[in-house]
């Protein structure tokens, strides 16, 4: 099922809702984001990289970009957050609402595939934080520049999808609502 469009501006409730879904998610992005640009930063204002490592941290960015920021956010992720965001403006019930950027991330009223991508792709970035927690600098630093990007390049993404639902445009992409 596809998000009902565009989101209308004179609407202020269904744009009140669908800004909070879209923004919770973006705030849960932007917050990472800031907690680990100072450890992706720390190995290149140290000058701690060794020719070999600085080689690395260019290809994981580059890597990181293209599989997380471009193929799952940009592709994926980003597109249902806005589709469900949407949905949501449009089909008000109290605690969706309530809980809309949890919502939005398809954590629950969402198909069966949905949920079970939602709740894997989030235990394995639990754990993938608690590995790279363990890592030494440059390492650490090295994995966190490419997740900066990714997450960054998912913020825009949210970004732009949102804009394109103001204009009109239906997203390109299901909302995942269960039928």
């Amino acid at each position: 099922m596809r998000a009902e469009v565009p989101i209308e501006p004179s609407g202020v409730s269904e744009l009140f809702v669908f800004a909070w879904g879209t923004t919770g998610v973006m705030a849960l992005l932007g917050q990472a984001v800031y907690r680990l640009t100072p450890q992706a930063l720390d190995p290149l204002v140290h000058g701690t990289l060794t020719p070999f490592q600085a080689v690395l941290y260019i290809a994981w960015v580059l890597f990181a970009g293209y599989t997380e920021g471009y193929r799952a956010f940009q592709g994926r992720f980003s597109p249902r957050v806005v589709a469900r965001a949407a949905y949501l403006a449009k089909h008000r019930e109290p605690w969706h609402v309530a809980l809309a950027p949890l919502f939005c991330m398809s954590f629950f009223h969402a198909t069966r595939r949905g949920l079970i991508a939602a709740w894997t792709v989030t235990l394995l970035v639990v754990i993938a934080v608690l590995v790279v927690r363990q890592l030494p600098q440059p390492w650490r630093g090295i994995v966190d520049g490419g997740v900066v990007v990714g997450l960054t390049w998912g913020l825009v993404a949210i970004a732009a999808n949102a804009i394109q639902v103001f204009r009109g445009v239906e997203p390109r992409v299901s909302n995942e609502v269960p039928v």
